[in-house]
């Protein structure tokens, strides 16, 4: 029984490491707290006590369904919006646009900024600071484009719902409690405004969101600790010495027999309801954001990424992931957009690109915007 219950929590841990959550931090930051126009995330899995946007305004209380949860700040950029509108010295130059979660935002990579002792992320290098190492860059390279004209719009934990409350209106509309999150970015219209070329890598999170929250729930957060690790990038290389922490770590979690078989239901038949629901927000919200983009600039070339599987054992993901990519594939045909598939990407232990996976995606976009 204990073998069978190892292998579900390994399954588990291996697939909470695609997901940067605010979900699965730790109590603290205070820090960070102190300066409250540079936070623009502050909750937890339980719910959020204070939320602040990046101009340092609070979000309405009313807004947001509170359970008095602890404070976990993600760093969100401070942009200038004055130069965003002003656009490029040269109109006729070219510019890309990159939406995305996680992975456009370079999670994972070496130089992605992590605290270790409360699991947030420091984005303000993106827009227009990325790592040279994730795919807009690459892209950037490939193409021949300052910082001013490929602009890295990646958002970790970013939902579907999310990108298209951001896309349409500059801003989430409310805290997304489960992923533990709030953006807000009037900007966002004035890149899309002047974009030749935008990409969207978004969906994932949309299943795994809750499914980790599922298992935090099932397991009384007890998967806290082994989560925290993953996220932060701790069993990111799994030597032989980390795969041996992370094992310690999965039978250090102690189960009763109710969280045991409430954690066989999150992996089995909760995931692939979980699943279910994740396609039917992707169905639901990406066509609105394709049409939310074309709606503030009708001749920019839109590409959809697929998916690539960072779980390719677990069936129930599997499935879903082929899904979603012929949905996607059948939206860009049916709405005029580019479809790229990006099944061969390379991925580290975390289910976030290597330095290789970021350019194999970062090749694929360059063939598609050539071809046109």
């Amino acid at each position: 029984m204990k073998k069978r219950i190892l292998s579900f929590l390994l399954a588990a841990a291996m697939t909470a490491a695609c997901l940067p959550l605010g979900a699965f931090a730790a109590e603290g930051a205070d820090s960070a707290a102190e300066d409250p126009a540079s936070i623009g995330i502050i909750g937890s899995a339980d719910g959020p006590t204070q939320i602040l946007v990046s101009d340092g305004t609070a979000l309405p209380a009313d807004s947001i369904d509170s359970a008095g949860a602890t404070d976990v700040p993600v760093l969100i950029p401070e942009t200038d919006a004055e130069d965003a509108a002003e656009g490029p010295q040269d109109p006729h130059s070219f510019t890309y646009v990159a939406f995305g979660d996680s992975i456009a935002a370079g999670v994972g990579l070496t130089n992605f900024v992590y605290n270790d002792a409360d699991v947030f992320y420091d984005i303000s290098p993106n827009f227009k600071g990325y790592s040279d190492e994730c795919y807009v860059g690459y892209v950037a390279d490939a193409l021949g484009l300052d910082r001013d004209h490929a602009i890295n719009l990646g958002l970790p934990a970013l939902m579907t719902k999310d990108l298209l409350e951001m896309v349409r209106d500059g801003k989430m509309s409310q805290f997304n409690q489960p992923a533990g999150t709030y953006y807000s970015y009037p900007e966002f219209q004035d890149y899309i405004r002047e974009a030749d070329v935008i990409s969207i890598e978004i969906g994932m999170n949309d299943a795994m969101v809750p499914f980790i929250v599922s298992i935090g729930n099932a397991t009384n957060w007890k998967s806290e600790q082994l989560a925290n690790t993953l996220v932060s990038g701790g069993y990111r290389d799994m030597s032989f010495s980390n795969f041996t922490k992370m094992v310690k770590q999965l039978f250090d979690i102690r189960l009763t027999a109710k969280e045991t078989g409430d954690l066989f239901y999150a992996l089995t038949t909760g995931a692939s309801n979980v699943c279910s629901q994740a396609y039917t927000n992707v169905e639901t919200y990406l066509p609105q954001v394709v049409d939310a983009i074309r709606a503030q600039n009708p001749d920019v070339q839109i590409l959809l990424l697929g998916c690539y599987n960072p779980v390719p054992l677990m069936w129930t993901w599997s499935s879903f992931f082929n899904k979603y990519n012929r949905f996607v594939r059948q939206l860009a045909e049916d709405t005029g957009c580019t479809y790229v598939p990006i099944p061969r990407t390379k991925t580290a232990n975390d289910g976030h690109p290597t330095i290789q996976g970021h350019k194999y995606i970062a090749q694929q976009i360059v063939d598609a915007i050539e071809e046109e």
